[in-house]
């Protein structure tokens, strides 16, 4: 049945493996950087361009072998397994390629935390978790290309474009996998500062409201609070200085939904200084003319804090990622504004 197409015999590690080959067959050994992966999920990395539907029927006709066994898509790999993999060709859309991802200069990312096991980044506002969505590059493309020599970075979770702050990132399949437990189980304690438009009155709230996913006229995603057909989500917001205008909050999110603080901030009527999607546009428009005391163009969204346990050596973990200066700057702005409790 596979004959026809030449093999490459000699096994190549996993985590050095880049691209597979349109006209032979290959054999990856599955080393620490994949060890734990569904089968699935690790021809997709592997087989980038090669359209999902492709990936699913070779595994099916049982050309995809692993160890010499047939196996399924969600077949989880074993550190030291071998998987045979057909020769698999790339769209031609694929083919044309984008322009490589560029390492990310100096400072640009600060690392806050980081062991063999682990880093965590303190992203700006305005670059992309990963790329997607029309972003051919994003921040774990970017710091792959910054990091040639490791052999595995993996995003935990992810950030919004526009939002600035602590994102952790795997370094280890185990860190990964466990993670992602963490955040599953409640785990991971995050903090977040932002800034609300409005003088918001109280100490602290917890907000509950159920959230749901819809799509605009044009294609874009957008979240809104659905009681009825919602998913659980659970924000508690606490005042940290009222200024009149505006109100500094930290926000502590107990359940991760998709834009959770700025539709829950919106749903208090107080939506986030410079939301985009979910702000007052006529008020974003003035702070970016200074209305605040000093201009100010991006969305006041920022991850503050994580407090953890390490996902491998159990060392209790408390990281902060400083506000970026132009947040600084603002809230300097408006101090003289503060009210007294």
């Amino acid at each position: 049945m596979f004959g026809s197409a030449k093999e490459n015999i000699e096994p190549i590690a996993s985590a050095a493996l880049t691209e597979l080959s349109p006209d032979r067959v290959t054999f990856v050994a599955i080393g620490p950087d994949a060890e734990g992966q569904r089968l699935d999920n690790f021809l997709f990395k592997k087989a980038k361009g090669v359209p999902k539907g492709h990936v699913y029927r070779v595994i099916r006709a049982g050309e995809v072998r692993v160890s010499k066994k047939r196996a399924k898509a969600e077949t989880k790999l074993a550190l030291g397994d071998v998987v045979r993999i057909p020769p698999m060709r790339t769209t031609p859309a694929a083919q044309k390629g984008t322009a490589p991802a560029a390492p990310i200069a100096e400072g640009q990312l600060p690392v806050l935390f980081e062991d063999q096991h682990l880093i965590v980044v303190l992203k700006p506002a305005g670059m992309a978790s990963h790329g997607g969505s029309g972003i051919a590059h994003g921040l774990i493309e970017r710091l792959r290309a910054t990091r040639p020599a490791e052999t595995m970075l993996e995003l935990c979770h992810r950030l919004d474009k526009e939002t600035s702050g602590a994102i952790i990132i795997a370094k280890t399949r185990k860190a990964l996998v466990r993670m992602h437990d963490l955040m599953k189980n409640g785990g991971v304690e995050k903090h977040y500062r932002a800034l609300m438009k409005g003088d918001w009155p109280n100490d602290r709230q917890h907000v509950k409201a159920p959230l749901t996913r819809y799509l605009l006229p044009s294609g874009e995603r957008r979240v809104k609070v659905d009681p009825v057909e919602g998913m659980s989500a659970h924000s508690i917001f606490t005042n940290l200085g009222r200024f009149g205008a505006a109100t500094l909050v930290d926000v502590e999110l107990k359940t991760g939904r998709t834009h959770q603080i700025r539709v829950h901030a919106a749903h208090l009527g107080h939506p986030l200084v410079g939301d985009d999607k979910y702000g007052d546009f006529d008020f974003n428009k003035e702070a970016v003319k200074g209305v605040l005391g000093t201009p100010f163009r991006r969305m006041f969204l920022h991850a503050f804090r994580l407090r953890l346990q390490h996902p491998v050596t159990g060392e209790a973990l408390d990281i902060e990622a400083p506000l970026p200066d132009e947040c600084v700057r603002l809230l300097a702005a408006l101090e003289p504004q503060r009210k007294k409790k």
